[in-house]
């Protein structure tokens, strides 16, 4: 069985966990593969938006506690100790894959069952979560003495603000799908069994609106942490500037009527 395969659905890229015998964990081959799935869909010239999906009924249980088991009976590390990275290299692989990836077009992760641990880190990578109502979060490898090393102690606060953030991290409790959608862990709830086909639509909306002005605009909200707010605003211009012709060409055909009424 494969692990991690993709699905081409016109422009959009699905990336699905394929590992049901552990809920999908994820392995060392597991970490490359997902890694190399995910540059593909950064290198495709026709792909816009990519879902991230587990099969089976769970998104991602963190990193295969087995694999480590073996890992520590055979006296190695399993190349995890290796996994230094240079800040400035944005397509590093980390110990869960595509962690560390700094991708220039949107992710959407579709979150059924667990996704705890690097699961959680995994889902806190992109750039959006639609999530199934009997889902749930949950910084699960706290229990054994696993450290976040994929994003999470730097995503969640970003995300969710540092009391929240702190709250999960210390505690390691579970968080459903209601209080993750309350906190902002969620940016849409949706039945169960549903949530592949609600990030596919989700991604075909933003598929359909001008790329370049829209990845520019994702890229500053990105680069505005940490800076100064007159080196924020402008890093924000010298993006958007490039996109005044989109503008120009947006606001002819509005006047021509489409888009009325704030209709897409």
């Amino acid at each position: 069985m494969t692990a991690v395969t993709t699905e081409v659905i016109d422009d959009i890229h699905v990336v699905t966990l394929n590992r049901p015998e552990v809920r999908n964990a994820v392995d060392g081959d597991t970490a490359q593969a997902l890694h190399a799935a995910f540059l593909a869909f950064e290198d495709d010239p026709a792909a816009k938006v990519a879902v991230f999906h587990g099969a089976h009924g769970h998104f991602c249980a963190g990193w295969d506690l087995q694999h480590g088991a073996r890992l520590a009976a055979s006296g190695g590390a399993g190349g995890l100790d290796a996994l230094d990275f240079h800040s400035d290299d944005a397509r590093a692989v980390g110990p869960m894959g595509p962690s560390r990836l700094r991708l220039s077009k949107p992710v959407i992760a579709a979150v059924s069952g667990a996704a705890v641990a690097g699961g959680m880190e995994l889902a806190l990578w992109c750039d959006l979560r639609v999530v199934e109502d009997d889902a749930y979060f949950g910084v699960y490898c706290r229990r054994f003495g696993v450290p976040l090393i994929d994003g999470g102690t730097v995503r969640l606060p970003r995300l969710i603000g540092m009391g929240h953030a702190m709250d999960l991290i210390l505690t390691g409790r579970k968080v459903e799908a209601a209080e993750a959608l309350q906190m902002g862990l969620a940016n849409r709830v949706v039945p169960t069994g549903q949530a592949r086909e609600a990030a596919i639509a989700l991604a075909r909306q933003l598929a359909a609106f001008p790329q370049a002005t829209m990845r520019a605009d994702r890229e500053s909200a990105y680069a505005q942490w940490d800076l100064p707010l007159g080196e924020a605003l402008q890093q924000e211009w010298l993006r958007g500037r490039a996109r005044i012709p989109d503008a120009l060409e947006g606001a002819t055909r509005f006047a021509s009527g489409e888009g009325r009424h704030g209709t897409f």
